[in-house]
């Protein structure tokens, strides 16, 4: 059985219309559980399992591979969507999203556990993400080599290690592992691993103010065997190859910016919603009706129409790749602003716990968390600025 009879792609099967009437039904199921995830800080398996019921988790499988082979808007749509309804299984979502956009066009995978992979997001719905953040060394964007050391035998690879920040622990299939091999100019990057393999463990020290169902927890690797084809991504230290392209950073500023946009655009409903429903006696007339209210709503809105230009123009592919961090930067703190614009209006009953304000509000201060932060964005335009003036000055 080839792998693209495994079901229908989803985007091959319904028109535009129906495709957003899909995410709009998907978005409301989401969020009426949102809070039930943001207590227990569980893995939302119950919403992945509606999403692999919708074909949303092949999503950027090739459609040769049974997939849809979505484009970036396309992703971006389903993303914004899932993100308005419960951000945690957007963000898990987007890793999964960034690894099967960029897998088929590795030219180190093997062919074997490229098609592997992709036969299993299809079929089973599996999730992968890589696992790069260690406690001693942080953010791997900082520099610096893993402490996690892929040690070659006559069986295979052994990998031991810890790494914390896992996003999707609990829930992936794959894990793709950055590590560094015992060769005296050491290979570094990926190793390929199943969750399955005997000598992984996971350690439940996620416990954050927001984003808790991301399962985010530290995983240890303890002598773990792979194959020796399993170090699917590795260059020498010596030459190393950059993890992402032009384009696939492009895609991953796009698609985190807007799982916090779809915070901010919760936050934004649930506050107008308020506001129409709130009727001081004094007032004797809805909050909606007071222009200090309405000039709120009105600053949000802009922002959060700041957010769709940019996101729509990067998308579509109107934005140079080289501005990916600058549109993270941008699209991030104009979520954050909005939601903090809600809060403040709102009073008391935004930051109540009976009430989801509060939760977007925990949510959409992660974004600040992820790479690139703003200090590198910022020194990185900084930089960019006085290099091409020098560039200028060149004879």
């Amino acid at each position: 059985m080839s792998l693209s009879s495994l079901r229908p792609p989803l985007l091959q099967s319904v028109n535009v219309a129906d495709f957003d009437t899909v995410l709009e039904r998907l978005s409301q199921q989401l969020a009426a559980t949102a809070h039930v995830y943001d207590e227990s800080g569980d893995f939302p398996q119950d919403n992945f399992k509606l999403l692999h019921e919708h074909g949303l988790l092949a999503l950027t499988v090739p459609k040769a591979l049974g997939g849809d082979g979505a484009s970036l808007v396309q992703a971006r749509k389903v993303i914004a969507a899932v993100a308005k309804g419960e951000p945690s299984t957007a963000l898990i979502l987007v890793m999964q999203y960034l690894q099967h956009s960029r897998l088929q066009d590795s030219r180190t995978w093997p062919e074997a556990l490229r098609l592997r992979v992709a036969q299993d997001a299809v079929r089973d719905g599996a999730l992968i993400n890589a696992l790069r953040v260690e406690p001693d060394l942080g953010t791997p964007a900082r520099g610096g080599l893993p402490a996690t050391v892929a040690r070659r035998t006559s069986e295979g690879w052994r990998i031991s290690g810890r790494k914390i920040y896992s996003t999707g622990s609990h829930g992936l299939t794959w894990f793709n592992v950055w590590a560094r091999s015992t060769d005296e100019d050491p290979l570094v990057g990926a190793w390929l691993v199943h969750r399955d393999t005997p000598g992984i463990s996971i350690i439940e020290d996620w416990d954050h103010l927001g984003m808790r169902a991301t399962c985010s927890h530290e995983v240890l690797f303890d002598n773990v065997l792979v194959p020796l084809d399993h170090a699917v991504s590795v260059s020498p230290w010596s030459a190393p190859q950059p993890e992402l392209d032009s384009d696939g950073f492009l895609w991953m500023a796009v698609l985190l910016a807007a799982v916090y946009d779809g915070v901010a655009q919760a936050a934004r409903d649930w506050f107008v919603s308020w506001l129409e429903q709130r009727k001081p006696s004094n007032l004797g007339a809805t909050l909606s009706t007071l222009p200090r209210f309405q000039e709120t709503v009105g600053h949000i809105d802009t922002l959060l129409f700041a957010n769709r230009s940019l996101l729509d123009a990067a998308a579509e592919g109107r934005t140079p790749a080289h501005h990916a961090a600058q549109l993270k930067y941008l699209v991030t703190g104009n979520a954050i602003r909005a939601v903090e614009l809600a809060i403040e209006a709102s009073g008391n009953p935004g930051l109540s716990r009976h009430n989801p304000l509060q939760r977007h509000y925990r949510d959409v201060l992660c974004s600040r968390i992820h790479t690139p932060q703003n200090d590198a964005v910022l020194q990185g335009v900084g930089k960019a600025v006085f290099a091409q003036r020098q560039k200028k000055d060149l004879p």
